[in-house]
């Protein structure tokens, strides 16, 4: 399965480049098409508009905007997809760092007409700081530059220049029209110059198996499994997901915070035991001693652990209208740890234009991000984020509220 987001600025046809993959990829019923027919006539569109296959939400079809990230699935005979159809707006920032926070490859969007634009720089720069390991910039609109190699060249040119200052490892750039299907299903043959694939081909074929983390065993507990029937009297498990590496019968494993050593007895999923559990895999842990676990503990391998800390140096994404400040106290949601954070320091706010550092911030506002300095009142089990998206990523919540208020990636 291949989950990946779009990014891009307002109007450069995110939504339309998914209903056209949808639409060309037969991946829409019958009924679901003639409902866009309708919705375009009304409208006074003189084609049908692909982009109402997303923008579901009254709001988003009045303005012609993407407010909120929706998702879509498909598949073809080789692979599925799950699609995070993000936002473009600057207001919407935090929907798209929403989405692309669980993507494996980001489509960044670019209208041939502008070039790369303020808005195409910061979804850039998101992309690189969530580690999204691939990304695609689809330079779409190329119907109306008369499919013209010199404009694909000078944007290619722009945006590799601009990478090498971002943490981008794989990039493919792809000259498509969105509207009328250039090289998003199939090759077309308006654009010879081009030698590369289609926007397609490459989704079905580019590599993510490598991308978790198959090194480091990580196994946030979730639930503590004791059946209480009288055929399962002595059953104890622990399910979850697995965060990271490679889980089998006979290893030894670590229990955090305790540090007790034991070894897994069983695992067990929804289909039966299984030989081996691997990232993003959910299972039922069976150890062979009973050993005082509960939700939010970590196992790992005794001589590879995460690192139990308080003090968590982070770089975080603010999600509310009400400003971030220094002595702010809030609620962490680490894995399936929760604890309280104190803010304790604000280090810069990046500017996500420039990437130049601001030390003399007073403050995060909405969809800022800079780097901060938290204390918890519980010990956390981290790992760098560029090393495990998981266990190096956690949310900020408004006790209050209990709204989502901030996004952090640890350093």
């Amino acid at each position: 399965m291949l989950r990946f987001a779009t990014a891009g600025s307002v109007d450069d046809g995110k939504s339309t480049l998914i209903g056209r993959l949808l639409y060309d990829s037969k991946s829409i019923f019958e009924d679901q098409f003639e409902a866009v027919e309708r919705a375009s006539r009304n409208k006074g569109d003189d084609y049908v508009n692909l982009a109402l296959l997303t923008d579901g939400l009254r709001a988003e079809r009045e303005q012609g905007i993407t407010i909120d990230v929706a998702y879509h699935y498909f598949a073809t005979p080789r692979r599925k997809f799950v699609i995070a159809d993000t936002p473009g707006h600057i207001q919407y920032t935090r929907n798209m760092v929403t989405g692309a926070s669980t993507a494996s490859l980001a489509i960044i969007l670019v209208d041939a007409r502008k070039g790369l634009v303020e808005q195409s720089r910061r979804h850039a720069f998101l992309v690189s700081l969530l580690r999204v390991p691939h990304v695609v910039l689809a330079i779409n609109k190329m119907d109306l530059v008369n499919y013209r190699q010199d404009v694909y060249d000078a944007i290619h040119a722009e945006f590799t220049n601009f990478a090498t200052k971002l943490d981008i490892v794989d990039l493919a750039v792809i000259p498509v029209s969105a509207l009328h299907g250039d090289n998003v299903v199939t090759r077309s043959g308006l654009m010879p110059w081009y030698e590369g694939t289609s926007l397609l081909h490459h989704l079905e074929n580019v590599h993510v198996a490598s991308d978790r983390n198959l090194i480091d065993v990580r196994f946030p507990v979730q639930y503590v499994v004791r059946p209480q029937s009288a055929r399962h009297l002595d059953y104890r498990g622990y399910a979850g997901q697995v965060a990271g590496g490679v889980l089998r019968p006979g290893d030894e494993v670590m229990v955090l915070p305790s540090g007790f050593s034991s070894r897994i007895a069983a695992l067990d999923s929804p289909d039966g035991p299984v030989a081996e559990a691997y990232p993003p895999m959910s299972v039922i842990v069976r150890l062979t001693d009973e050993l005082d676990i509960s939700r939010g503990d970590m196992i790992c391998r005794p001589h590879n652990a995460p690192a139990v800390v308080q003090d968590v140096d982070a770089m975080v994404c603010w999600m509310s209208e009400t400003p971030l400040r220094v002595g702010q106290k809030l609620a962490i949601k680490h894995t399936t740890r929760t604890a309280r954070a104190l803010v304790r320091d604000l280090q810069y706010r990046l500017d996500v234009n420039t990437l130049h550092r601001e030390p003399n911030a007073e403050g995060l506002h909405l969809n800022d991000i800079g780097r901060v300095r938290l204390r918890t009142t519980l010990p956390l089990f981290c790992d760098e984020y560029r090393r495990n998206r998981t266990t190096g990523g956690f949310v900020l919540i408004d006790e209050v509220t209990n709204r989502t208020v901030g996004a952090g990636m640890v350093n």
